[in-house]
């Protein structure tokens, strides 16, 4: 069975936006292109602040991507919008299976405001890059979240980039929190006298 991909919409200039739908070509709204801009950088600002608090220890790879996939639908849940996993991407399949579309991680159908789109990776995928690539030209804000241990080139515009560093050994990733700067006492030591050490 051939796959549809589920339909987001592209949101488009309308009088009414009183769908209770996802957006759709007629419905939504439709701010300029600085503004979508802006909208875009809000986002990812937002998910970025969500990713980076995130910590693990000792984690496989599919384990760390699994707990960003978490995240990042416990953050879309918690502004109200429309939840989709593994939702179909209006890109297709590489041949033989050109038939078929592919998917994205988790996709995301907002009341107000285009539709935003979001792959999780561990590593540099070209695939990944077309595919955020035709779902931007489609109208959706188009977001990848890198995670590694390594540099993170960003993405050509206009998708954008949420880059999560990791530490790695062994095979195994893990994020800590940063630890505090050391406390340091507070006696002026500038009279102070150096005592011999040897």
């Amino acid at each position: 069975m051939v796959q549809q991909p589920i339909s987001l919409g592209v949101v488009q200039p309308t009088a009414d936006a009183s769908s209770d739908g996802p957006p759709s070509a007629s419905s939504g709204a439709s701010p300029s292109g600085a503004s979508f801009e802006a909208e875009a950088d809000e986002l990812v600002a937002s998910l970025a602040e969500r990713l980076t608090a995130l910590t693990f220890a000792d984690c496989s790879a599919d384990e760390v991507t699994q707990l960003m996939l978490d995240e990042i639908v416990a953050w879309g849940r918690e502004r109200g919008w429309r939840v989709y996993r593994r939702a179909a991407s209006v890109a297709k399949l590489p041949p033989p299976m050109d038939k078929q579309h592919s998917y994205v991680d988790v996709a995301f159908a907002r009341p107000e405001g285009r539709p935003v789109v979001i792959e999780v990776d561990h590593t540099d995928r070209r695939r990944t890059v077309d595919k955020l690539l035709e779902e931007s030209a489609a109208g959706r804000v188009a977001i990848w979240v890198r995670w590694s241990s390594r540099a993170i080139a960003a993405p050509p515009d206009p998708v954008r980039l949420v880059a999560v560093p990791v530490t790695s050994n062994r095979g195994l990733h893990s994020r800590r929190p940063d630890l505090p700067v050391p406390s340091h006492s507070s006696t002026d030591l500038a009279d102070a006298e150096q005592p011999d050490l040897f």
